[in-house]
């Protein structure tokens, strides 16, 4: 069982940028997948990158694409969303998130939040206009 610690939420005004991190405790996969998701009042949760903790393979959803960025610390243990350029529309409650992962599967599988198995508790990500 893996425990995930999200930071660096905050307000911030469109254009502006932050970065995110998320710390995993605890028991981890050999080889394994940690993404971030986001999540608005209302809408469900949906993906925003991903990236495999053994290659640095990344994936990113459209929303995100070109302005933000998924990376590891290995020594750390801990995954990190850049994000650049924000927008209002990137105003949600940001989650990490752990799944086991396969070379075989393309990292654009990694989408789903039902396949994921360990979730942090989120960071509020707040961008005005």
């Amino acid at each position: 069982q893996v425990q995930l610690v999200e930071s660096g939420g905050g307000l911030v005004q469109a254009g502006d940028s932050l970065r995110l991190s998320c710390a995993a405790s605890g028991r981890t996969f050999s080889n394994y997948a940690m993404a971030w998701f986001r999540q608005a009042p209302g809408k469900e949760r949906e993906f925003v990158a991903v990236i495999s903790w053994s290659s640095g393979n990344t994936y990113y959803a459209d929303s995100g694409k070109g302005r933000f960025t998924i990376s590891r610390d290995n020594a750390k243990n801990t995954v990190y969303l850049q994000m650049n350029s924000l927008k209002p529309e990137d105003t949600a409650v940001y989650y990490c998130a752990v799944r086991p992962a396969y070379y075989s599967l393309s990292l654009t599988y990694y989408r789903s939040v039902r396949d994921y198995d360990s979730w942090g508790q989120g960071t509020q990500v707040t961008v005005s206009s």
